[in-house]
């Protein structure tokens, strides 16, 4: 075993075979256990002992593991891998050692660490309701919380008999925050009056009253007030007919009281955001997948209110620019545990690797359903854990490809939390790709099932493609876009089929840009709208520079371009990825007549010269004015200043006929003077 990092592999009381030779081809050196948690514990604290990063092939009995270490001051890194669960308890479980051997390897390659986000609550709630369901909440919780309860217009509410909390009437128009931080804007809001007898009565009522509340509990029953209600922090709602559902509803909001961390989910860039530029709207992808409501339009970009974000990552797979990148992990290491996974499951003998994706909360209890009750999963089935798989974007899929994967398959819930469209969007057009290099049709996968046998049977469905001749073995690293760019370049790479170009539909985030060159004018507004630095110019020549590999079909340049020439055309083009920024077209400026300064283009200059030559401003009399247009702009000045042209000394316009002179011109010439 290495000095740099031990391991131990535990067959749990030989109750799973443990192919030795391939454990040891993938992974090195390591040593073979059947009891760590018992018997051959002392195995576990004489590796801790060395001071070395330790893996433990289990996961069943880390915190045995953990506590062991934290009795012993151990320090060192430990790292637990499930080799059970997902390869030893299987039907097929003898050919299993090369999957062991790359689940132990991606188990090993290190993620980065998480980033948190605070949120801090006083313990103030609102809770709204429109019955003594609310009142009763109140009761309970008035003890723990600062209570308010707003009855949404109530109707024969007996009054309470101990008023230790206040009682009003409002109805909620619109609210928004999150846990610690919600603002509400509420109308017919009212106090209930301290006379009332048989029935609340509340007094003169007022609209638009704003109010604030670190909680919200809300058991009126109506539509929630906020969208994916349940993913928002501090949001508690329930059906007032539900007595068990109100009963959890008002447990859970008795904790809602201190300091609560959260991952943070996404990082955001504002710079590399596509979304608009001159109030020209561009690229909405995020916005139109967000189910929060925590993206919102802010200028020239988007903003992410990481306090609300629920980290479904819908807007990290979309975004075509990586202004939005998901953090938990970032995409580079996700990339890097799946090279990891695919490298050492060939290296070990391994054929025709599935990848399957799934999260933890739906996925871990499937697989080990599967395994404890069913079949396990096949051998040639290799697990791979995120936080969610509406997190993924193309490059995880062109880097399972091009590292040697022969499909991919993802779990979702048969009634998915999280909205899949922008997820399928994202498969639709990856798949689309890896059939247009000759990997197969069909090998990206979406599997919605809460059934673990129906998850085997469609595992077992699977097409299977092509492995790639050559498979690839670059290191991501580096931000969300350029991980794209060179996973890309590397499935080209490592293709069965390389084509030079795959059409894609549009909408798709990748492709170039057919322009009418006659047409264009140099005027550079395209330049000035992209957000990606696709387009470009040349500050010495008038010239229109494209670099196809970071434009992102936001369509910004299609809706700014004045002369209209600009069409975008969906596609991935693996040469013009390859090759440098092209010149679209170019012209030689224009030196003006004067001092030789160059400016404008030629056929710019041109074009304005023949439009203004019948101009009386330039012509007749006044033709050699025309040579203005011909100078740049501090000659051009200078020739107007001292020149002494009248500009409202235009030709005498023919008089305007009145009524009066048109009868007056009828009578006497005896016809329509218009018609003469």
């Amino acid at each position: 075993m290495t000095a740099q990092n031990r391991l131990l592999v535990c067959s749990c009381e030989k109750n799973m075979p443990l192919d030795g030779a391939a454990l040891e081809k993938g992974c090195g050196a390591f040593t073979r256990a059947d009891q760590l948690c018992g018997s051959q514990l002392d195995l576990v604290k004489a590796a801790l002992a060395d001071g070395t990063p330790l893996t433990i092939a289990c996961t069943q009995e880390s915190p045995l593991f953990t506590e062991v270490a934290a009795d012993m001051g151990a320090t060192k890194q430990l790292t637990f891998v499930n080799i059970r669960e997902t390869a030893g308890w299987a039907k097929d479980a003898t050919l299993a050692g090369p999957k062991m051997a790359a689940l132990i390897a991606a188990a090993r390659e290190e993620m980065p660490p998480v980033s948190l986000v605070t949120l801090q609550s006083e313990g103030v709630i609102l809770i709204y309701g429109r019955d003594e369901v609310a009142i009763e909440a109140g009761r309970q919780l008035a003890d723990t919380l600062d209570v308010t309860v707003m009855l949404s217009r109530p109707i024969d509410i007996t009054p309470p008999r101990l008023r230790d909390f206040p009682v009003v009437k409002g109805h909620v128009r619109n609210a928004r925050g999150h846990l610690g931080a919600f603002e509400l804007t509420i109308d017919e809001t009212a106090l209930a009056s301290p006379s009332s007898r048989e029935r609340l009565v509340f007094g003169a009522a007022t609209t638009g009253a704003a109010s604030r509340c670190d909680i919200i509990l809300d058991l009126s029953g109506y539509t929630p007030l906020f969208p994916a209600s349940d993913l928002r922090p501090g949001y508690l709602r329930a059906d007032p007919r539900d007595g068990a559902a109100v009963a959890r509803a008002i447990a859970q909001a008795a904790t809602m009281v201190g300091t609560f961390d959260k991952p943070r989910y996404v990082t955001f860039t504002e710079n590399l955001c596509a979304h608009s530029r001159s109030k020209i709207t561009g690229c909405t992808r995020c916005l139109d997948l967000c189910p929060t409501g925590a993206i919102t339009p802010n200028g020239d970009h988007v903003t992410i209110d990481e306090n609300i974000c629920a980290g479904c990552g819908a807007c990290a797979s979309v975004c075509p620019t990586g202004a939005a990148a998901y953090a938990l992990p970032p995409a580079d290491a996700v990339d890097r545990r799946l090279r990891a996974l695919l490298r050492t499951y060939l290296a070990a003998g391994g054929k025709d690797a599935l990848i399957l994706l799934h999260d933890t909360e739906h996925g871990d209890p499937m697989i080990d359903a599967l395994a404890r009750f069913g079949e396990g999963l096949p051998a040639h089935v290799l697990p791979l854990r995120i936080n969610e798989i509406t997190q993924l974007s193309y490059d995880v899929f062109a880097a399972a490809f091009s590292y040697g994967a022969t499909g991919v398959a993802l779990l979702a819930h048969h009634k998915p939390k999280h909205d899949l469209s922008g997820l399928q969007s994202v498969i639709a057009t990856s798949a689309k790709i890896i059939a247009g290099l000759g990997f197969g049709d069909n090998l990206i996968q979406l599997i919605e099932t809460d059934d673990p046998d129906a998850l085997l049977e469609a595992l077992r469905g699977m097409p299977k493609g092509a492995i790639s001749p050559k498979p690839a073995t670059y290191e991501p690293r580096g931000t969300k876009r350029s991980v794209l760019e060179t996973a890309f370049r590397e499935l080209h790479l490592a293709a069965p089929a390389p084509v030079p170009m795959i059409a894609l539909e549009r909408g798709a985030p990748f492709g170039g840009l057919d322009i009418n060159i006659d047409g264009c004018t140099l005027c550079h507004a395209c330049v000035t709208a992209c957000p990606t630095g696709a387009l470009g110019d040349n500050p010495d020549k008038p010239m229109l520079k494209f670099t196809e590999s970071v434009c992102v079909q936001c369509g910004l340049c299609e809706a700014t371009c004045p002369e209209k020439v600009i069409t975008l055309a969906a596609r991935l083009d693996f040469d013009a990825w390859a090759a440098p920024a092209r010149v679209m077209k170019e012209e030689e400026p224009f030196h003006c007549i004067s001092c030789s300064t160059a400016f404008g283009t030629k056929s710019t200059v041109e074009r304005i010269v023949a439009k203004l030559g019948t101009h009386w401003m330039y012509s007749g009399l006044h033709a050699k004015r025309i040579d203005v247009v011909r100078m740049c702009d501090n000659c051009r000045v200078e020739t107007v200043m001292n020149e002494s042209f009248d500009p409202h000394g235009a030709p005498q316009r023919p008089p305007i006929m009145t009524t009066e002179d048109y009868i007056r011109a009828r009578d006497k010439n005896g016809s329509d003077p218009v018609g003469s």
